[in-house]
């Protein structure tokens, strides 16, 4: 899996200073020895999310995070049977949305990436997620959220900002509105 991140991530084009810096971070992380185990908590380890667009790609699903308390995409830790961070972007959007996906060109639908932090907890200390963000459009606008998450809706791109959301989220929306109007949705 190193070597198609790493592929993944020396294509991906960032928006910005600080998508760069991330992208540059991430890099650097598949360099040391378990970047994708959640137990690697110095610096962190890898995620995998995806930004799922309604069928007619005029709204996003979003969750309201259990422990974050805000409404973020779906997504989540890598899992050892995983095999990419794209399939491991589509698992967690069965599992926390159950919400059925068109089959992606993985590498095309990579879109964004980000690190964040993640407080600490009892039994965990702070670490930053490398988050992989990954563009998916859904077949059907029926969410089934699990009990992982509080919350999932349908949400407009002119809605989100009204949501209790974070930076992150915002400048993916942007990113993902900018290629829906350029037609590449």
């Amino acid at each position: 899996m190193r070597n198609e991140v790493r592929a993944l991530l020396r294509r991906h084009v960032a928006a910005d200073p600080r998508e760069e810096d991330h992208r540059a971070r991430m890099l650097a992380l598949l360099d040391s020895d378990a970047p994708f185990d959640r137990r690697s908590h110095e610096p962190g380890h890898f995620t995998a999310s995806a930004f799922v667009l309604s069928p007619e790609r005029d709204a996003l699903a979003l969750i309201f995070h259990k422990k974050l308390r805000i409404w973020v995409q779906p997504g989540g830790h890598v899992e050892p049977g995983d095999g990419s961070l794209c399939a491991a972007a589509r698992r967690e959007v069965a599992e926390e949305i159950g919400v059925p996906v068109e089959e992606p060109d993985c590498a095309a639908a990579f879109f964004d990436v980000d690190v964040h932090t993640i407080p600490a907890r009892p039994g965990e200390p702070a670490h930053e997620h490398f988050d992989a963000r990954f563009r998916f459009v859904a077949t059907s606008r029926t969410l089934a959220p699990n009990d992982e998450v509080e919350g999932a809706r349908w949400v407009s791109f002119d809605e989100v900002d009204r949501f209790a959301t974070d930076e992150s989220v915002r400048r993916a929306v942007r990113k993902l509105r900018a290629t829906i109007h350029a037609g590449e949705g």
